[in-house]
């Protein structure tokens, strides 16, 4: 097959471009081609790219890309020229560009379409206003249009019946994955400490995502607080890119004087990640919404336990193998959280076990990829078929 996957392929962007380049390595392997597609801002900067696979960068058109997200001429044009080299065209997300002009150039090329957690109804409520507008435009039209939508998960099923108000008919559950075999080799323990000069003796929190709100920043930094007054050496660490919250941790931390429990280190990758993790005697993502969060995935192959809301993506199973410690999303729970899993080690390790024979069972690449690559092929079937008839 030829595949066109067609993202914000941005360090800055968060988990799609992850999942691409997993996908992709596998999709390379077993003999397809993958090219990727993708806006880019003067400041960003690319993910890297699997050897054997193109990334074809576009600058953003300003400043319509600043109302209009992703929108770039160059990427416009590619399409309209290209397009009909690939057999299917696989679309990252809802309400920008990217994942509009691909059914405004063309009606016979396959066309895939992954939510990513974005028609979650927090997420929805977040300008809603532009998003309406751009549905009563084209989206909702096209997305009924898709050969294929992938979800990552039951809720997502819930959204979409809830956007649509009936059953998209071509609708494919496959959740993200992780390369376990990435984390079978981690940095000496003690790694991380040293190179942010961070006390060896001190349990450790791990918050690891981007500093967005709907990552459960305001729900996390208010019950360390509270948490941090009974076990003052107790240390948060906050790591990733700022994406609107940062400098609100900062005057959190400044205001109750948390200088010396609650650390930022920007964000990490590569190794820095994993030697993050595994001196972490605890992650957490009290999120408020996620596809399918890639970061919890990584912290548990990692060997992290983690404490998680149920908004993850993949909550249900979380609960159902005890892989995680769950959390409401209230700033009481998370703090009850921390106590429960903090002071008892045998149980964090229990937690990271489970999680460990979840992620090995159903949640490894090499599955999660294969079943998208027999999605690709339905929905190539289904666009032949419907080019045939018309």
């Amino acid at each position: 097959m030829r595949i066109l996957n067609i993202c914000a392929y941005s360090w800055e962007i968060g988990g799609p471009p992850k999942i691409i380049f997993d996908h992709t390595q596998v999709a390379l392997r077993d003999g397809h081609q993958v090219d990727i597609l993708s806006p880019i801002s003067p400041n960003e900067r690319p993910y890297p790219v699997p050897d054997g696979a193109r990334l074809i960068l576009f600058p953003r058109t300003t400043p319509v890309s600043n109302y209009f997200r992703e929108f770039s001429i160059g990427l416009y044009r590619y399409l309209q020229q290209h397009i009909h080299e690939y057999d299917v065209v696989h679309c990252h997300a809802l309400w920008h560009f990217g994942s509009l002009a691909p059914f405004m150039t063309d009606r016979s090329v396959a066309k895939v379409v992954t939510i990513h957690g974005v028609l979650d109804r927090w997420a929805y409520a977040h300008n809603n206003w532009k998003k309406s507008l751009i549905d009563r435009l084209a989206q909702r039209a096209y997305l009924r249009r898709a050969d294929l939508v992938h979800i990552n998960n039951t809720d997502e099923r819930a959204d979409l019946l809830r956007y649509f108000g009936d059953e998209h008919p071509r609708i494919e559950l496959i959740p993200n994955g992780v390369r376990m075999s990435d984390f079978t080799s981690l940095p000496p323990k003690g790694t991380f400490r040293q190179k942010f000069d961070l006390p060896a003796d001190r349990p450790m929190v791990l918050f690891m995502s981007r500093l967005n709100e709907k990552k459960g920043l305001d729900l996390l930094l208010p019950a360390f607080r509270d948490y941090v007054q009974q076990h003052p050496e107790t240390l948060l660490v906050l790591a990733g890119p700022d994406d609107g919250y940062e400098a609100t941790a900062r005057q959190f931390i400044q205001d109750n004087q948390l200088n010396d429990s609650i650390r930022l280190v920007g964000m990490l990758t590569g190794d820095d990640k994993k030697a993050a993790l595994h001196d972490a005697d605890l992650f957490t993502l009290p999120s408020y919404s996620e596809g399918f969060s890639i970061a919890v995935l990584e912290a548990m192959a990692a060997g992290t336990p983690a404490l998680v809301s149920d908004r993850v993506g993949f909550g249900e199973a979380i609960r159902t193998h005890e892989a995680a410690g769950l959390v409401e999303l209230t700033p009481d729970s998370v703090c009850a959280g921390l106590e429960r899993l903090m002071g008892n080690p045998s149980l964090r390790q229990q937690l990271s076990q489970n999680a460990t024979n979840l992620l090995r069972t159903q949640y490894d690449m090499d599955i999660v990829a294969r079943q998208m690559l027999r999605a690709y092929e339905a929905a190539i079937r289904h666009r032949k078929a419907e080019n045939a008839a018309s």
